[in-house]
């Protein structure tokens, strides 16, 4: 299991690289100017020189992404153009409080994407696997903007019963564990949950399917073993894919929540990056990215691992 370990280990570094790299590069090549937004109209070209030179636009792109990337490994990603805030800080705030919502979204989706799933896949062809599929196939058509609007107009403008955005009553988005900042989590918790919940489902579903015709459940029933026995064994065969899907759909949920986020007033890492592309904030927009791929990529590391502690055919290949 050590040498499984060291072994996943070995292959983050090539791809954190690669990851910022490739991060690095893309903002570069995107149109525009990202000191249009500090600078003023006349600005003299002396004045725009001055300003690539204290931000560092001004030297060639490699050594402009070699100083990046030894700054970054020291936890420095730069000052933020519109804000002149620290980068760190701003990408810090916002994914903490993505974290809360994905976090509890993810778990929502995989409770219940492996009800539907094992639901659907034990009782294949029964009214029970049409209805669990059902919802499956309608957690991954539905978009997941329009659900959101959707919610806040059955739950906050017609029942009253939850916020229809922000992350807490006096606006200023810093967290606290009590019922009146817990309800503004509610509804994009539930929002972002829905997505997953379909993939997960319909994914256990096929791996449920197979398993239970393979021929080991054939034997393991020929020899008495109870539907509560068979079932644990097939929840142990299905366990390491369920456990990939879900490290992946957390990673989505990480990036992937900005048209959410943006529908609650959510100020997590959706938000940021919708703000730092339209006011193309260099520094902000690339650190985001970057803390956000290299969550990806130890979420990746993470699910790995847990395979190999689940299933040793993992650690076999």
């Amino acid at each position: 299991m050590f040498r499984y370990f060291l072994k996943r280990l070995a292959y983050v570094a090539p791809v954190a690289l690669g990851v910022s790299f490739f991060c690095f590069l893309l903002v570069h090549i995107a149109p525009g100017d990202p000191l249009t937004s500090v600078l003023p109209p006349d600005a003299s070209a002396a004045q725009q020189e001055e300003m690539r030179k204290i931000y560092g636009f001004d030297k060639p792109l490699p050594v402009q992404f070699l100083l990046w990337l030894w700054k970054a490994l020291q936890g420095d990603l730069g000052v933020s153009i519109a804000t002149g805030r620290p980068v760190a800080l701003e990408v810090g705030k916002a994914v903490g409080n993505t974290l809360i919502i994905a976090l509890l979204a993810m778990v929502i989706g995989f409770v219940l994407g492996c009800l539907f799933g094992f639901i659907s896949g034990y009782f294949k062809g029964s009214w029970l696997d049409r209805l669990s599929s059902g919802i499956a196939m309608l957690g991954v058509s539905v978009p997941h903007y329009w659900l959101g609007m959707v919610m806040v107009v059955v739950f906050s403008v017609q029942l009253g019963w939850l916020p229809p955005g922000g992350a807490g009553p006096d606006g200023s988005g810093a967290w606290k564990w009590n019922w009146e900042h817990v309800r503004y989590m509610i509804l994009p918790a539930l929002t972002m949950s829905v997505v997953p919940m379909g993939i997960i489902a319909r994914t256990v579903r096929a791996l449920v399917a197979d398993i239970m015709a393979q021929d080991f459940v054939t034997a393991l029933r020929a020899k008495g073993l109870l539907d509560r026995g068979v079932l644990t064994h097939v929840i142990r065969n299905a366990a390491p894919t369920a456990l990939a899907v879900m490290g992946l759909q957390l990673g989505y949920l990480l990036g992937g929540s900005i048209l959410i986020e943006t529908v609650f007033s959510w100020p997590g890492t959706g938000f940021l990056l919708g703000n730092a592309i339209f006011q193309r904030d260099l520094p902000l927009l690339q650190g985001a990215i970057l803390v956000l791929a290299m969550f990806f990529v130890g979420l990746n590391v993470l699910v790995d691992i847990v395979q190999g502690l689940i299933d040793p055919r993992v650690r076999r290949q």
